[in-house]
């Protein structure tokens, strides 16, 4: 993949590039409705594909937030037409890296010194180049290391580079101009934290020693001597991405031991800590010679709060038994609002608890079997369903649902790629005893 040997960092400039790309993507408009008058059985596939490559390019430059998002929305596969998800699934491992001068730009910058003056190997070109940040593999003292090496600029331009990407997420969302708002401010917020990576070493310390008694599953060793505000030192996990190990055909019983680590991984953070790895795309996770799954990042952390944890979860440990009950839940998660009249009350109350209860039956059950395409199928014909309501279009639910839900769903996406069947008993979630 060509490097690139430089990036936008001042907002003219990378307002320029966004700019350009919505020309782009007028022009492939104009070119689509002329067709269309030609011959009107012409579909929107190729108008999809056009504008899918020309965004993600335009991103990909940029990196930073406006890749990031492109990555969020590549794991929901049910907001995307496939040309979009396809395109911007890239950015979860195989962005176009930058150069070899612009890395040691960046150590200079850190550490007063090139690489070469930290390690006893440092290999300039990128093995892995994402969103935020790209991978080098060194060495030093006999240990074979991973260097994670953030873009320059992407903390200085995360909330300009929200301003100039709303209008595409606006379009591509369907959401509504406050649900949006709300999205965005929590995005954000994630941003700020995931470009700290001396924050996120701390917190992949963390979770290493909390999460070190669950089976199959390997974290490296991170070195902050080595580590500053833009540059991660840790060790090297040799593995496959699961792209990669999934063309290795492996058995059913290999598929369902990944699944179960990776089940049990989630929850107990989720259950446990209160504090769960939220960004549950595949590029973050390998799988090891050994049949390992290997953690890889935790830029990016949702707190789950009591007042959100409890009501939320009560919802999968003893679904919709009472009513009233219920709909206090939904108030004090704003799903519903005490001016509601009784009629939306009733709406909602009966759309939430399908939602919710499909949501749900992972949970309710002491084994499911993600690999069954009827779950995912039911999911995506009751998001097509509520995407159209006008109901839908207000914006309800507090800001922990967004990272909540990416986190669960995305973990339901990447254990139906899997194909795995797992027991979903190992960790429950607490209710508060009446």
């Amino acid at each position: 993949m060509k490097e690139q040997s430089s990036i936008p960092v001042s907002k003219v400039e990378r307002s320029v590039k966004f700019v350009t790309t919505g020309a782009k993507v007028g022009v492939n408009y104009i070119k689509h409705y002329s067709k269309k008058l030609v011959n009107p059985e012409h579909t929107r596939d190729e108008l999809n594909e056009n504008n899918a490559a020309d965004i993600y390019n335009a991103l990909s430059q940029l990196k930073g937030s406006a890749l990031k998002i492109a990555q969020m929305l590549s794991m929901d596969k049910n907001i995307l037409p496939k040309a979009y998800s396809d395109q911007f699934s890239q950015a979860q491992y195989s962005a176009p890296p930058l150069s070899g001068p612009l890395i040691i730009r960046t150590f200079t910058k850190f550490f007063g010194k090139t690489p070469d003056k930290i390690y006893d190997s440092f290999n300039l070109k990128s093995t892995h180049a994402a969103s935020i940040g790209q991978v080098h593999k060194a060495s030093l003292n006999g240990k074979k290391l991973a260097v994670k090496i953030q873009y320059p600029g992407v903390g200085d331009s995360i909330s300009s580079d929200l301003k100039m990407v709303k209008p595409f997420a606006f379009r591509l969302l369907g959401m509504s101009e406050a649900e949006l708002a709300v999205y965005m401010r929590e995005v954000e917020e994630k941003l700020l934290e995931e470009t700290d990576y001396e924050l996120e070493v701390n917190r992949s310390q963390y979770f290493a020693r909390e999460c070190a008694h669950l089976d199959n599953i390997v974290f490296p060793t991170y070195y902050p001597q080595f580590s500053s505000k833009r540059i991660i030192t840790m060790d090297w996990i040799e593995g496959l991405h699961l792209r990669e190990y999934l063309n290795t055909n492996p058995s059913q019983a290999e598929r369902n031991m990944i699944g179960q680590a990776l089940w049990d991984f989630y929850n107990f953070q989720q259950h446990e800590l209160r504090a769960v790895h939220a960004d549950p795309h595949p590029g973050n996770f390998l799988i090891t010679p050994e049949k390992k799954l290997g953690i890889i990042d935790f830029g990016c952390i949702k707190e789950l709060p009591d007042n959100f944890y409890y009501p939320f979860f009560a919802f999968v440990a003893n679904p919709f038994e009472d009513r009233e009950l219920t709909i206090d839940y939904f108030k004090q998660l704003e799903m519903i609002f005490e001016d509601d009249t009784p009629e939306m009350v009733d709406f909602y109350y009966e759309n939430y608890r399908e939602m919710i209860g499909l949501f749900a039956r992972p949970y309710v059950q002491k084994e499911f079997d993600f690999s069954k395409p009827g779950y995912f199928e039911e999911l995506f014909i009751l998001g097509e369903r509520a995407s159209k309501m006008p109901e839908f279009k207000q914006a309800r639910g507090v800001k922990h649902f967004i990272y909540t839900n990416r986190t669960n769903f995305g973990l339901y996406n990447i254990l139906h790629e899997l194909g795995a069947k797992v027991k979903t008993d190992t960790y429950k979630p607490h209710v508060i005893k009446a």
